[in-house]
């Protein structure tokens, strides 16, 4: 899996996970779940993963929507 983003930001998080189904990639998100330990404050960044082989047509994926601000 390769990371591309980090954010806090959830309604962006939705967004870009739309964006890459429905390219054809399958992202997934790490952390997600640390949501229960910190009370939903969201101070603790959720990262957004693709597998290896979808790393690059998810960049250009995301590039083409404006969305490249941010990626690792």
């Amino acid at each position: 899996m390769r990371v591309l983003l980090a954010t806090t930001d959830p309604i962006r998080l939705s967004f870009l996970l739309a964006l890459l189904r429905d390219a054809g990639c399958d992202p997934l998100v790490l952390d997600g779940h640390v949501s229960a330990i910190e009370g939903g404050i969201g101070i603790f960044p959720r990262r957004l993963a693709v597998p290896e082989a979808e790393e690059a047509r998810a960049r250009r994926v995301l590039a083409e929507a404006g969305e490249s601000d941010g990626l690792l």
